[in-house]
């Protein structure tokens, strides 16, 4: 005998599957985002051993590259939202004229960036950069913009193949390219055989080198792949379309402008951070890599929540959209709460790790605890912005995270640290402060947002209270 599911049960149900869903979408792009964060994890053990003013200088360079490239990921995080709803309506062959676009507007974006990390890096000094640091930086940033073309066509294809709820190349692609930087990175920095000892310029030309390998592997894959045969992603030549592109920027814009609002927030601190000297530059560099590392679990976690929200919004379920969000911020506050444990119980573990630098090391230990604080705001706030892009809800986003970032987090660190002279521990307390007013401020706006959702409908025939 069938027993029919109680009203009560059916959504509880749901729930579970929601979770399970979001799960097992998110789990590649968190590997992969993890293995991103392991590059950066090699280049900072390679720089380190190599000594205190290499790992000096490829933080300042580090923060160069990142800086600026905020806006044109963030930007490309569009694709994914516009490809999920496509899908869940529907209308999967307008997604490869969408796509075609995308890669213009991505090479744009890489042809700029190329010239910002050309110039940009010679006005280090008049910044007040340490002198010794400069060089090294300058070095760093000038072999990494090759690759940086690559790196944008990189994204493009792997928001595409996110918002059609296939992440499996972002993880494997990852960890293909974190195989090959180690040992080209390591010969390339201290000198192997016939290859010269480069230094910073060295880890920066094997990145580059990495990012057009995996580059041109994501698009023979995307050519070749009986997945993606159907779309005909690559069957003829479309040449820029204004309104496409102008469609895209409209939604990815605000959102690459908020992400380089909280990523501008870190970067800028490493910048300050590097006028006190090489020693609390290299132990920022230590404390923010754990904590980016870190972070690659719930910036995976909300980027599958973009798709989950974006496929229901498409289909016209706003009781899914719902369901999808709940179930990213559940999953989320678990994964945050591991993290800021780990870094509490492990921080002189994991900072030994990186140096052997003693002075290094204690600085770095102590801004881990200053990172352990910030898990939880920094969780919510990732989760909730990628709620919202599912929405297409990027405008207010973006003040609020501009009034959050640079209007409490930014100043009150610099006050704190270089005004109050407390050094890196006051920028820390910034970050913190900034991170838990974007949590408020987004969390309200998701909120906000979701209420304004229409009511779900009735299916007909269904137990009172059951709805679709």
């Amino acid at each position: 005998m069938r027993i029919p599911m109680s009203s009560s049960s059916q959504p509880e149900r749901r729930f579970g599957q929601e979770l399970l869903a979001t799960a097992t979408l998110a789990l590649p792009l968190v590997l992969g985002h993890v293995s991103t964060g392991l590059i950066g994890f090699v280049d900072n053990v390679i720089a380190g051993r190599h000594g205190t003013q290499t790992l000096a200088s490829v933080t300042v360079g580090t923060a160069l590259l990142w800086l600026p490239m905020m806006v044109p990921i963030g930007t490309l995080i569009a694709l994914t939202a516009s490809v999920s709803q496509l899908d869940g309506s529907g209308r999967r062959d307008a997604i490869a004229r969408l796509f075609r676009q995308a890669l213009w507007l991505a090479l744009g974006l890489g042809v700029l960036m190329f010239a910002f990390l050309s110039l940009a890096p010679l006005g280090l000094a008049r910044f007040g950069i340490a002198p010794e640091i400069v060089p090294g930086a300058i070095a760093f940033a000038h072999a990494i913009r090759w690759g940086v073309p690559a790196l944008i066509l990189f994204f493009c294809m792997r928001y595409l193949s996110e918002g059609l709820h296939w992440t499996l190349p972002t993880m494997v692609l990852g960890f293909a390219g974190l195989g090959v930087l180690a040992p080209l990175g390591y010969a390339l920095t201290f000198g192997v055989g016939p290859l010269p000892e480069l230094g910073p310029a060295g880890l920066g030309t094997a990145s580059a080198v990495v990012m057009w390998l995996q580059a041109l592997c994501f698009a023979a894959y995307l050519a070749r792949s009986r997945r993606f045969a159907p779309l005909g992603l690559f069957a003829r030549f479309d040449p820029p379309c204004w309104d496409d592109i102008r469609g895209l920027l409209a939604t990815g814009l605000p959102i690459g402008v908020t992400v380089l609002m909280e990523g501008g927030l870190f970067i800028a601190t490493a910048l300050l951070i590097a006028r006190l000297g090489e020693v609390p530059a290299a132990a920022h560099q230590i404390a923010i890599n754990v904590s980016a590392l870190c972070f690659m679990v719930p910036m995976g976690l909300a980027e599958a929540t973009t798709v989950r929200v974006g496929r229901a919004l498409g289909a016209g379920d706003p009781l899914g959209v719902r369901r999808a969000a709940r179930a990213g911020y559940t999953i989320v506050l678990a994964t945050q709460a591991c993290s800021a444990l780990v870094m509490l119980l492990g921080h002189d573990a994991i900072v030994a790790i990186y140096t052997r630098d003693a002075a290094v090391a204690a600085t770095a230990s102590v801004l881990l605890l200053y990172a352990a604080t910030f898990q939880f705001p920094d969780g919510v706030q990732v989760m909730s912005a990628g709620a919202l892009r599912g929405l297409r809800d990027t405008r207010v986003p973006m003040f609020l995270a501009m009034v959050s970032y640079w209007g409490i987090g930014m100043p009150l660190g610099a006050w704190l640290g270089l005004g109050l002279g407390r050094g890196p521990q006051g920028m820390w307390t910034g970050l913190i402060l900034g991170l838990s007013a974007a949590a408020v401020l987004m969390g309200w706006r998701l909120a906000y947002s979701l209420r304004r959702l229409p009511p779900p409908v009735a299916t007909p025939g269904t137990t009172s209270g059951t709805v679709t």
